[in-house]
């Protein structure tokens, strides 16, 4: 059983175990009442489960890459057929809409596990390297294979605004590369990953191929990088933390995959359709109530059109329905504590004090409980100022103005962060121009719709690496050369 009566259990080498400490309570952030107790591992319980995924690395990853697959196939179909059961819980846990937690957590994770099921061969084979000069240029024939091999033992440390699709992502490419894994996630929210844990154990994953531990002490997910057992870290989350977890895999030379933080740019010209780049930023007040690192939360506008695309971004955040997130009609839920709130809500005022104007939002909601914070919309700003730099990961958007082309670009590459930048403009060439200008991992021209088969991943403060369709596969594995005379 994976529950026991005083709250969930650990999953460590295909076991439901206690948690040596005890567990704790997690929160609805909507209702702020209890969703259930999650388990507090020790460090000797999460060292125990590296020690697992190394136990079954051997056997996983000679199993025939089919049988992965079909793995990885019934894991998909388990969570589509629980989709309502799990995508409740989703929104208990983060406070995400119905509709959310339904179609891009629960949604997208399924798919993702999809995905990694009918994986091609040419995907993640290497077309064999003929070498026709031999050493200090004698003539001979050198045949070569570059074959990849899975990396080992994976840390999966995932984030809490998507407690499905973000842990989907890493675990269904490293399993299906023929890795093992152990995933700690968010404190916050770690009941949905428990469940994925079911599912996988329920589609035939071997014993110690996914190992799940939770906790809310630093020291467990230290103990999840720093293990001799483990050989690459995944983890989503802010810079801070990866620049620690950086620190500690350097002493052992560990591979890294780093999803870090965002201020993403959005550079809007006077020639762009006002209503789809309204429509585009105006994702930040709603979409997960802008904790997600991807969000054009720094909006660059030409002067020419700068007043109207702010009355045009202010009159959207006004229409949207901030409230319990089970309603059918509410567009904007909470944040997932009431720590984050408030240092959301300290953004803010910090705004006031350096000068920005508070065109919309602002002020507590009039709802008796929840931690909300109501779309917000900051213009006047300079890119100076620190709402215009660091990551608020709120429903919080900041407007500066620039006056040509080169000044756009220059203000846009003026930051730490490098995610995701966008740009919205009618001249297309202009558009693609600026694009290639820009220090980000990925831009989007006139959309902030992701193409799920593109490389993910950041310049900069917001990460290392790239993941997403074919690109996971390469992440979680090595590249091998295989050399012998023709």
């Amino acid at each position: 059983m994976s529950e026991a009566a005083d709250g969930q259990r650990l999953f460590v080498g295909g076991r439901w175990v206690d948690p040596d400490d005890g567990h704790y309570e997690v929160v609805d952030p909507a209702t702020e009442e209890t969703v259930g107790w999650a388990p507090e591992a020790s460090r000797e319980q999460v060292l125990a489960a590296c020690a697992a995924a190394r136990d079954a690395f051997g056997a996983w990853s000679r199993t025939p890459a089919w049988e992965r697959a079909a793995v990885l196939g019934r894991a998909a179909n388990i969570i589509r057929g629980r989709l309502g059961e799990y995508a409740e819980l989703a929104r208990a846990e983060t406070g995400a809409t119905t509709g959310t937690a339904r179609a891009m957590q629960v949604g997208v994770a399924a798919a993702r596990f999809r995905r990694y099921a009918t994986v091609e061969p040419a995907e993640w084979a290497i077309p064999p390297q003929i070498n026709e000069a031999g050493p200090m240029g004698k003539a001979c024939v050198m045949g070569a294979l570059a074959v990849r091999q899975p990396v080992g033992v994976v840390s999966c440390i995932t984030s809490y605004n998507n407690p499905w699709a973000n842990p989907a992502g890493k675990v269904a490419p490293a399993l299906a590369m023929g890795n093992t894994v152990v995933v700690k996630p968010a404190p916050q929210d770690p009941l949905s990953v428990y469940r994925m844990a079911e599912a996988l154990e329920a589609a035939g994953a071997p014993p110690g191929v996914v190992n799940v531990v939770s906790g809310r002490s630093t020291g467990i997910g230290e103990a999840a990088v720093a293990s001799p057992d483990v050989d690459m870290v995944s983890f989503t989350g802010s810079t801070a933390v990866g620049q620690r977890i950086a620190e500690v895999c350097g002493r052992d030379m560990k591979r890294q995959l780093m999803e870090l933080g965002g201020k993403g740019a959005a550079v809007v010209f006077e020639d762009a359709d006002v209503g789809s780049a309204v429509a585009g930023i105006g994702t930040t007040f709603s979409f997960y109530s802008g904790q997600i690192c991807t969000a054009p939360t720094r909006v660059l506008v030409q002067r020419g059109l700068y007043d109207r695309l702010v009355d045009g971004l202010a009159a959207y955040a006004g229409r949207l329905k901030v409230g319990d997130p089970a309603a059918p009609d509410t567009v904007v839920g909470p944040l997932i504590t009431a720590e984050h709130r408030a240092r959301v809500e300290s953004y803010v005022e910090l705004g006031r004090k350096e000068g920005a104007t508070v065109v919309v939002g602002g002020e507590r909601p009039p709802l008796d409980r929840g931690f909300y914070v109501p779309p917000t919309l900051l213009a006047d700003c300079t890119n100076d100022m620190r709402v215009a730099r660091e990551e608020i990961f709120g429903p919080v958007v900041s407007v500066v103005p620039f006056d040509d082309e080169e000044e756009g670009i220059a203000l846009a590459n003026d930051s730490d962060y490098g995610l995701i930048d966008y740009v919205w403009s009618g001249d297309v060439a202009r558009a693609f121009r600026v694009a290639r200008r820009l220090r980000a991992g990925g831009v989007g021209i006139n959309t902030v719709g992701r193409n799920m088969e593109a490389p993910f991943g950041g310049f900069k403060r917001s990460g290392v690496g790239r993941d997403v369709g074919s690109y996971a596969l390469h992440a979680y594995s090595e590249v091998q050369a295989i050399v012998w005379p023709g």
